[in-house]
């Protein structure tokens, strides 16, 4: 099917007129639905007339959210370049290696990121689009521009773009994998569709006009699902740029906020702020959370404190939509099943298909454990120039996840362990292969073995067990550091020991699931 998304955008606006559509809080930005439509109409043509990016040809953004919400699919869907996707928070180095597969005519990225990232970007050819004003000596590199005075400059027309729904590829976005290193995903308008729809599916969600949603989690990643369902509903999307509770708290109480989407650690610290400090979030409807289930006692303060507003959503990079969720009325810890079912990560949205296959990929029973496959509209056509990968992971249409779970007889979708050696920590996908290739590369260190461990708040904790060379020493520190250096905050290990021998099998490969059994007894899950 082909769409205009002009035209589309311009009966919203149309239909929701001065209502406010986006919110840029740190950057104090309002624009209401017919704002929105002119000015994403403007950006639409600097991709297309001023910078000349075509068909086939990508460009990518390297952005807070303040900035990403001006860049999302109003946009992009408007001209017929490929937007890729990027985590703001990975180092350069990942940058410069996503830069070098995907080969971007364009980059998007913050002013403050120009000094360190100019080098690195003119030497692949890309043009660079700096958010706010550069600084005079910037100004005058070559090569750089300065968005808003693009913006300026451009028409507000509607244009005649005209994207196949289903073949066009819309969108690039990394994700991860056993290697270590971010595969590639490959979206089409259709599956951002699904997931719009599969929010409207989900009516606990409650997603309308009167909606005013704070995005604090980075829109280049889990809450941007959230992002198409609220424009389409005629709601607000509000943005946050960094993860200060304190002002996530006042924006609320100020804003009238009435949904959010947060991992379980920042949900366990707004517990206590609010026990210690209320405001008035009077206000909010629904708390949609993620990445990670919450303990039952967890929830039961949770809901003591905030009411029966909770939904908890179970989606993935290869199928961007709510695959099952969790709704309000499960949020209440009761009898056994009750409490049991909030270990759950709810039942499927009606319309997917959600079933658990064994090692063949034959369907299995109803209670019994296998992996988690999943086949609906969202499902991405495979990784780009990886088809090795997609061969790997995708089967006759259906997403093979790496989960570990089953179906109950009620119709719940329980996750209980992971094929995959990705440790999910506060919301954030770490890879063991990619956190212990860095602390390998320390002189002292022979063999490391990096698991997720239980945390009460971050679901799991980066953990890592080193085996130094003879005679060689560095503290656990050390170490930590520079992961930190390599690969960010969020993936270095959070705690580090020092043994003596990893178990290994006959090839000498480590097996990490022995290492990780250790923490995980007397747990009622082998996942957080």
């Amino acid at each position: 099917m082909k769409m205009n998304f002009s035209r589309i955008m311009r009966l919203l606006a149309l239909r929701y007129g001065e209502q406010e559509a986006i919110v840029n809080i740190e950057r104090n930005r309002r624009y209401s639905y017919e704002q929105y439509h002119l000015l994403t109409n403007r950006i639409a043509d600097v991709l297309r007339n001023r910078l000349q990016v075509r068909v086939g040809e990508r460009f990518m953004l390297i952005l807070e959210n303040d900035s990403l919400s001006l860049m999302m699919f109003p946009s992009t869907f408007k001209q017929e370049g490929t937007v890729v996707m990027t985590n703001l928070r990975d180092p350069l180095e990942e940058h410069a290696r996503q830069v070098e597969l995907v080969r971007p005519k364009v980059v998007f990225i913050e002013t403050r990121l120009l000094d360190s990232y100019y080098g690195m970007l003119r030497a692949r050819d890309c043009e660079i689009v700096v958010m706010d004003p550069p600084t005079a000596e910037q100004a005058t590199l070559s090569g750089v521009h300065n968005f808003w005075s693009l913006v300026d400059a451009a028409s507000d027309a509607d244009n005649d773009v005209t994207l196949d729904t289903d073949e066009h590829l819309c969108m690039l976005r990394f994700t991860g994998g056993t290697t270590g290193k971010g595969k590639c995903a490959m979206y089409s308008i259709d599956n951002w569709m699904a997931c719009r729809d599969a929010a409207f599916i989900n009516t606990d969600l409650a997603l309308s006009s009167a909606t005013r949603l704070l995005h604090v989690s980075p829109l280049s990643h889990g809450t941007l699902m959230l992002f198409f369902p609220t424009v389409y509903g005629g709601g607000t999307n509000l943005t946050m740029n960094q993860l200060d509770m304190q002002s996530w708290r006042q924006q609320v109480e100020r804003e009238r906020v009435t949904h959010s989407f947060l991992v379980p650690t920042v949900l366990y610290r707004l517990l206590e702020m609010q026990r210690t400090a209320p405001l008035d979030f009077s206000s909010l409807t629904t708390l949609i959370y993620g990445a990670a289930p919450m303990s039952p006692d967890k929830l039961g303060e949770l809901v003591e404190c905030f009411g029966q507003i909770f939904v908890q959503g179970y989606a993935a990079t290869e199928a961007p939509m709510v695959i099952s969720a969790l709704g309000k009325a499960a949020h209440q810890p009761g009898d056994t099943a009750s409490l049991r079912r909030l270990s759950s990560a709810g039942r499927p949205t009606p319309g997917v298909e959600v079933f658990i296959a064994d090692a063949g990929g034959a369907p299995l029973p109803v209670g019994e454990t296998g992996e988690i496959r999943i086949r609906c509209k969202a499902v991405i056509k495979g990784y780009y120039q990886n088809p090795e990968a997609t061969a790997a992971e995708f089967c006759e249409g259906a997403w093979k996840s790496g989960d570990l779970g089953y179906i109950d007889g009620d119709g719940y979708l329980y996750i209980v362990d992971r094929l995959k050696d990705m440790i999910i920590s506060g919301g954030f996908n770490v890879y063991a292969v990619e956190v212990e290739a860095a602390l390998a590369a320390h002189p002292a260190v022979l063999m490391a073995a990096v698991v997720g461990i239980p945390h009460p708040e971050w679901g799991e904790a980066v953990h890592a067990e080193v085996i130094l060379r003879q005679g060689e020493t560095v503290t656990a520190q050390a170490l930590i550091a520079q992961t930190r250096t390599r690969l960010g905050g969020y993936k270095a290990p959070k705690s580090l020991v020092f043994v003596d021998e990893l178990p290994t099998s006959v090839v000498g490969k480590v097996l990490r699931r022995q290492v990780r059994e250790k923490y995980w007894l007397g747990s009622s899950r082998n996942i957080s």
